[in-house]
């Protein structure tokens, strides 16, 4: 099989550094893009804010204590999608084969690319170069054999790096990385691979196929092949997003009635992500899983698609209304969520009356 070439792009801390670059005064101080309130959730931090721990996804109270001296914007969506758009225009001048993640960041194939650039370490660097210049923004950028470890790269030496890893370095790459920087890893996954004695990707790479799978399921193998480096799935242009949700797995099983905190905490979440896309979200779902592992979900469809996350949060809290296992059952996981998304376009003209 011939070698793809993929690059992967991330805008520098954008929604600040957006910010930033149209403010003169915000320059070089901590800028923190969130709502001001108990329930706001950070959606951006400026490099300088980050060096006091602060995050996005961070409940902006939080982000409050940890940086007094913060400068909180409330965020402008419609001016980052514009310049997300700027951003796309000059990722087309290299390559039709873009697959935006979010306003933020993208895949690139550039294996054929219509630049004439010899490498893909040079279509970067251009890329890079005119968003400086055109922009006046930075971005980091990952070049690899393929969207995983293209990833990876990109967040390598940010902000505003370039790291590339040739196919004859993936091993000595990976193997000391810890397993967390594996998609799909997070801390329950990553605490299950430590009690089998794993913690590196080396370290996942030496198990057996046979036992991953009795763990994980089909995800076991996903991760053998990912601590292999092997990664096959395509750069898809307009892949439209399916659903955006945010789930939490409790350190002690939880009865239906302690969960409502979580659902308050993911509802944030998946509406300050959802403010990344620029399509509408019809319907709410509420996940939960059982301690038996029995998974269950509600969703609603309301009349009108909810228009804040107020809205979003009392719909999913509505939701656990329509599980009907007792008080005595206990709960591991509860996740929430949004789907069925519509084009502005797709929406109906007037409300709808009768269904």
């Amino acid at each position: 099989m011939d070698v793809r070439k993929i690059v992967h792009i991330d805008m520098d801390a954008f929604y600040a550094s957006v910010e930033q670059r149209d403010n003169p005064h915000l320059r070089g101080k901590p800028v923190v893009v969130a709502w001001r309130g108990n329930r706001s959730v950070v959606c951006a931090a400026s490099y300088e804010a980050r060096s006091f721990g602060v995050r996005s996804a961070m409940p902006a109270i939080r982000a409050e204590r940890l940086c007094p001296n913060a400068i909180f914007i409330p965020p402008d969506f419609p001016r980052y999608r514009a310049v997300s758009h700027n951003t796309r225009e000059i990722f087309k001048r290299h390559t039709d084969l873009i697959e935006p993640l979010s306003l933020d960041e993208a895949y690139l194939d550039v294996t054929e690319n219509k630049s004439g650039l010899p490498t893909a370490t040079r279509v970067a660097r251009a890329i890079r170069e005119q968003i400086r210049e055109e922009l006046h923004l930075t971005a980091s950028a990952g070049v690899a054999p393929n969207k995983f470890l293209a990833k990876i790269a990109s967040d390598w030496r940010k902000p505003d790096g370039l790291f590339v890893i040739q196919p004859e370095d993936i091993a000595t790459f990976l193997h000391p990385l810890p397993v967390g920087r594996i998609p799909g890893v997070g801390k329950v996954t990553e605490e299950r691979l430590r009690e089998l004695g794993i913690k590196t990707v080396g370290d996942l790479r030496n198990l057996d196929v046979p036992t991953l799978e009795s763990r994980f399921g089909r995800y076991g193998v996903r991760l053998y092949e990912l601590a292999l480096g092997i990664d096959h799935s395509a750069v898809i242009p307009n892949r439209p997003t399916q659903s955006i949700s945010a789930e939490d797995t409790f350190e002690h099983d939880v009865p239906l009635r302690e969960i409502e905190p979580m659902i308050r905490g993911l509802a944030e979440k998946v509406w300050a992500a959802s403010r990344k896309e620029p399509r509408i979200a019809c319907t709410v779902v509420l996940k939960l899983k059982t301690s038996e592992f029995t998974i269950l979900t509600r969703s609603h469809t309301p009349r009108t698609p909810p228009s804040s996350c107020e809205e979003l949060t009392s719909i999913a809290l509505s939701l656990r209304e329509r599980v009907d296992l007792g008080p005595q059952q206990r709960y591991r996981l509860v996740g929430v969520g949004l789907s069925n998304f519509r084009t502005p376009e797709e929406m109906p003209a007037h409300p709808v009356l009768f269904d």
